[in-house]
């Protein structure tokens, strides 16, 4: 049985980061664009990050161009649009596909973990976001509409369970 601590991915300056580094911690992760109708999210994520890492929380975004072309620029001008627009903190990963033959196993997985409505794994828009709990496994999917305050609930449980 996989946990996503058996993954890794570049981050946004295209070093290799292994996710067993958050091991025993509670990860959101997220497909994120900077010009989707979703994009002020991150503010929600950063507030939910800033809120909850001391209890455990860490967020971590993956850039995503497959819906839209939202997400036209490189890894610098992501960082630089997230850093100056949203002050985003929580870890930033390089660009990824997350659908399709090229998606990256990380999405593989979550999607085979917790499958979208009607069993469907595809990965529908940007700022579909994965609960994963302490254990490294996926607790919940939520749909881009899902803003980030309505997951406090369940991060706080997820928060509160040991690994």
């Amino acid at each position: 049985m996989n946990t996503i601590y058996d993954f890794s991915a570049p981050d946004i300056n295209g070093v290799e980061r292994s996710l067993d580094e958050f091991r025993g911690q509670v990860l959101l992760v997220v497909n994120v664009a900077s010009q989707c109708g979703f994009t002020p999210q991150y503010a929600g994520l950063e507030a939910l990050y800033r809120d909850y890492h001391p209890a455990g929380l860490t967020v971590l975004g993956f850039p995503c161009n497959q819906f839209g072309h939202q997400e036209p620029g490189d890894e610098a001008a992501i960082r630089d649009f997230c850093s100056t627009q949203y002050g985003v903190t929580f870890p930033m990963f390089a660009k990824l596909d997350v659908n399709g033959p090229e998606a990256h196993p990380l999405y593989r997985w979550l999607k085979g973990e917790k499958p979208g409505v009607l069993g469907t794994e595809a990965i529908k828009w940007n700022f579909t976001k994965f609960l994963v709990g302490r254990d490294g496994q996926v607790i919940k999917r939520y749909a881009p509409t899902d803003k980030p305050s309505a997951l406090k609930d369940d991060i706080l449980r997820a928060c509160e369970t040991p690994a």
